[in-house]
């Protein structure tokens, strides 16, 4: 089965598999693959990388056809100007508009876009063309304190690749939370056990929302002592899983098993004693018995009740329950912001237990991103006032 999505002259193309995996790759207007997008895509095959870089490079191959650009003829510059016409901060004339009324790329698009385009023409070059151009993108730099933390051997490392056309300056993400009483809040608007699982499931498991969506009956361990043996405490198994067939996939690939009923391995989460009980007024209340899938989130009416509900099902509900709550568009990713800083707190700042609640793949990641400091608290305070030697 093919799906098309138009985007201008060339298209995205998704092509499911007979294995239930899915792919994507460019192609022209009547159909046939774009030979160079597609090797490079293929590269990424089996990833949701495959999918952004796909979106990214159509429009950056749309834009080469306009200038009449050729792979063999495009030098650093060109590509500096495309970045300036997509929205990053570029010194130099940009040429005729490009995307006229859409909004240009966030500053994590633009980053995203600088490391396709440096993939794809490192990937040229590796087939001959354009080398020169291959020379002047693949730089290093020295490794800096929070390089050798993430790294393998970091210690070790005296240089790190480097990209000319990464947005310059030091990025530092400012998470979306829910403000307070949210969670409160969209629990009342929704309307159904199952939701009621959605909102405490992200709230208190600190889940993405494909990791919510792709959790199969099996994979929930919700008694003290279950026969995994991984974790005494009730507890749910994060596991990849690429032919789900509402299309849902977790971000983190650890491996599992399943033996004799009982799935060992994949990322292990601790569940509330809230998500406990939801589950069970999930299930005796509103989950269909004659389900064959054994997924545990299904959707509850119209002709496709009784599926498994996709991760866009989940989020048009919570964006649904957010308005009703006056709480605008809520996200689901808001919930795992909103977890991971909480978690941070509770812990006294201690970042490797923020990294395994949440499962993110270091503990540095969780440090630039939900580390801070409060400025009401006493410790902090009290430092300070050491340091100036006040008499208060």
């Amino acid at each position: 089965m093919v799906r098309e999505v138009v985007v201008g002259d060339l298209r995205v193309q998704q092509i499911q598999r007979k294995n239930g995996r899915r792919s994507w790759t460019i192609v022209w207007p009547e159909g046939t693959e774009h030979p160079e997008a597609d090797r490079f895509l293929r590269v990424h095959d089996g990833s949701g990388t495959q999918r952004t870089y796909a979106y990214l490079l159509v429009d950056h191959l749309r834009w080469l056809e306009r200038e009449c650009l050729a792979f063999d003829s495009v030098v650093l510059q060109d590509l500096e100007r495309y970045m300036g016409i997509v929205g990053a901060e570029v010194r130099m004339p940009l040429g005729e508009p490009w995307r006229v009324g859409k909004r240009p790329y966030g500053r994590s698009a633009l980053s995203t876009t600088a490391a396709c385009l440096k993939g794809f023409y490192l990937h040229q070059a590796s087939l001959g063309i354009n080398e020169e151009l291959c020379q002047r993108l693949d730089k290093t730099r020295l490794p800096t304190r929070a390089d050798r933390r993430r790294a393998l051997l970091g210690h070790v490392k005296t240089d790190m690749p480097a990209n000319p056309l990464a947005p310059k300056g030091r990025y530092r993400r400012h998470p979306k939370m829910l403000p307070d009483g949210a969670r409160e809040s969209v629990i009342d608007a929704v309307n159904s056990a199952r939701d009621r699982l959605i909102v405490f499931w992200l709230a208190d498991g600190g889940l993405r929302i494909g990791e919510l969506c792709g959790l199969h009956l099996v994979d929930l361990h919700l008694r003290l002592d279950a026969a995994c043996g991984e974790c005494r405490w009730p507890h749910l198994h994060v596991c990849h899983r690429p032919g789900n067939p509402n299309g849902a996939e977790a971000k983190t690939k650890h491996s599992w098993r399943a033996e004799g009923g009982t799935v060992t391995g994949g990322l292990v989460k601790r569940v509330s004693p809230a998500m406990v009980h939801t589950y069970f007024e999930y299930m005796t209340g509103e989950y269909p018995r004659e389900s064959g899938h054994g997924m545990l989130l299904v959707q509850l009416h119209g002709p496709a009740a009784g599926r498994p509900l996709a991760p866009v099902g989940a989020r048009r509900m919570l964006a649904r329950a957010g308005k009703r709550a006056g709480l605008g568009v809520v996200k689901p990713h808001s919930f795992r912001h909103s977890f991971t800083s909480a978690v941070l707190d509770a812990s006294g700042g201690n970042l490797m237990i923020a990294r395994d609640a949440g499962g993110w793949a270091s503990a540095a990641m969780v440090d630039e991103v939900y580390g801070h400091v409060d400025v009401h608290d006493p410790a902090f305070d009290a430092a300070l006032r050491t340091v100036w030697g006040d008499a208060w």
